[in-house]
């Protein structure tokens, strides 16, 4: 039996600019009270292809933890878009909410992401260079 519950992550700014943070709220419970901290974290995957282009955008100790609902807000900044193949900065990829005790990992949460030109006119032709300051993290769903 888990003594930590998720309840709810809200994504608070679910349409943004790739360069935009990304902000959380996180609500979740806990039935006894923890010694140490919970860390979180938020994990930005870079390709498919392979885990060396995934990202830790942030992460956060939250502690002490009391018994009961428990809720806070996470932001973590845009990845850095150099560390991305070309080819997987548009289209649609996946962030991951993590949370662990003691350097176990007992929560994960995966959320799409479609990064897309915000113009349909960019999404039909896009240009042979992908131009970041035209492009938006549409839909983190």
């Amino acid at each position: 039996m888990s003594i930590v519950h998720l309840q709810n992550v809200e994504i608070i700014n679910s349409k943004a600019r790739f360069s935009d943070p990304y902000i959380f709220k996180v609500t979740f419970e806990c039935i006894q009270p923890l010694d140490d901290d919970i860390e979180w974290k938020l994990i930005y995957v870079g390709s498919a292809e392979s885990e060396e282009y995934d990202q830790e955008l942030d992460s956060c100790m939250v502690g002490p933890v009391p018994v009961g609902v428990n809720s806070f807000e996470f932001e973590a900044e845009a990845p850095s878009p150099e560390k991305i193949p070309a080819s997987d900065l548009l289209g649609v990829t996946v962030i991951l909410l993590t949370a662990a005790y003691r350097d176990a990992e007992f929560i994960r949460v995966g959320y799409y992401v479609n990064n897309a030109y915000e113009s349909e006119e960019m999404r039909e032709n896009p240009p042979e260079e992908v131009q970041l300051d035209k492009q938006a993290a549409c839909d983190a769903l």
